[in-house]
């Protein structure tokens, strides 16, 4: 007798997670027509009131209220937009973790943010409603195949094409839909968010700064407080034995004193090398960015497949970077995941280093969730690097870095 599967183990994990997201693709659909048919009445009476304030500034009053409710419709469409593509919803909707747009999108000034606005109206007024209304004709050829063209005498062959017609649009109808949503939700972003200008181009290296500033601060308190709980604790314990068998009058006492101290210098010096790791791991001087990776992965409890073609070496901080950028992402796979399997790619290509981390865990991941990606994409923004992270529910999820560099 064939078992159900338990509503905790991994077949039931991924058959709720893609119903959550075939729920969440459809709902989408269905607020974007709600938001494409309020975008497009606020086109049609934006100008009406703009005519009509010369006219004894009758208008004025209605234009600004207007322009307001176009605004928090933006900003709504922009958030929503960024909580489906997995970036942050208030950013300014690049996938880099050093940008510092504005919450309403508009750091390249208000005029300019209004009229990429109302430009936003006139499309979204259209492409709003038109995905569901694709879908509402795909659902209705399916209506219209399965009972309108039902033959009169079944047969074998008939039976076999009307069947093969009903799946054909099904599954046309199942891959439209997410594909739907995410361009709409590209879209929207695309449109909605700030182009880069000098003032954001400096807000944001001011950014990457001040997060490497304090990834520096923090990790020389790390090394202060590994070497005074770690290695100094040990040779203060190191002296007081060899004090203690210098003062003894027992041979095997002093012996015994000895070795101790001996000992505990040999857990000192351990301490040391975990600490010069820490640092920077010998492993990636000695083989470089791709040994060091799959040192790192022989790590993981389970299975990671390789995938780096690299010809040559970063410049030394830049790979430094990297790799504790890999080693954090693997790091995070073994501890919250709960995958059975993860890859590695490495890449350089037009002068790009690309690293993606996967795993087929549960997911999804987000940005503002816990410190990990975080710390990720604090590493690499001292380099203007950028992380994307694609993760759905039920998984499988994946971290692509990419650090703009030469290789050697």
């Amino acid at each position: 007798m064939a078992r159900r599967p338990s509503p905790g183990g991994p077949a039931w994990r991924v058959v709720t997670g893609l119903a959550a997201y075939a729920l969440n693709a459809v709902t989408g659909l269905a607020l974007n027509a709600v938001t494409g048919v309020a975008a497009l009445a606020l086109l049609v009476l934006v100008p009406v009131s703009a005519v009509l304030v010369p006219v004894a500034g009758l208008g004025r009053g209605p234009l600004g209220r207007l322009l307001a409710a176009a605004r928090r419709l933006a900003g709504f469409q922009r958030r929503w937009a960024g909580r489906t593509l997995g970036l942050d919803g208030d950013g300014d909707g690049t996938s880099t973790g050093n940008s510092t747009g504005t919450s309403d999108g508009n750091s390249d000034g208000d005029g300019e943010g209004r009229w990429r606005e109302l430009g936003w109206l006139a499309v979204h007024g259209v492409t709003g409603p038109a995905p569901l209304a694709a879908v509402w004709a795909m659902l209705s050829a399916l209506d219209y195949v399965f009972l309108r063209l039902r033959p009169a005498e079944t047969s074998l062959l008939n039976t076999f094409a009307l069947s093969m017609s009903t799946v054909a649009i099904a599954v046309v109808v199942l891959l439209a839909v997410p594909l739907f949503r995410t361009g709409q939700a590209r879209l929207a972003r695309r449109l909605l968010d700030a182009r880069p200008t000098p003032d954001t181009r400096i807000r944001e290296l001011t950014a990457s700064r001040a997060a490497l500033v304090d990834a520096r601060a923090a990790e020389l308190r790390r090394i202060e407080r590994d070497l005074h709980d770690g290695a100094q604790a040990k040779l203060i314990a190191i002296r007081m034995h060899l004090g203690l068998a210098r003062g003894s009058g027992d041979p095997d006492e002093t012996l015994r004193m000895i070795d101790e101290a001996r000992e505990i210098a040999g857990q000192a010096l351990s301490d040391l090398r975990d600490l010069v790791r820490g640092i920077h791991p010998p492993v990636l001087t000695d083989r470089g960015l791709a040994g060091a990776i799959e040192a790192s992965a022989l790590l993981c409890p389970m299975p990671v497949e390789i995938d780096i073609d690299l010809p040559g070496r970063p410049q030394p901080p830049v790979e430094s970077a990297v790799y504790f950028a890999a080693a954090e992402a693997l790091t995070n796979v073994t501890k919250h995941s709960g995958a059975s399997r993860a890859w590695v790619r490495l890449r350089h290509t037009a002068g790009v280093l690309r690293l993606t981390v996967g795993d087929d865990g549960g997911g999804p991941v987000r940005r503002d969730r816990g410190t990990g990606v975080r710390g990720i994409e604090d590493r690499l923004s001292a380099f203007d690097g950028s992380l994307t992270v694609s993760s759905l529910p039920g998984g499988p999820t994946e971290l692509t870095m990419e650090v703009p560099c030469a290789l050697s």
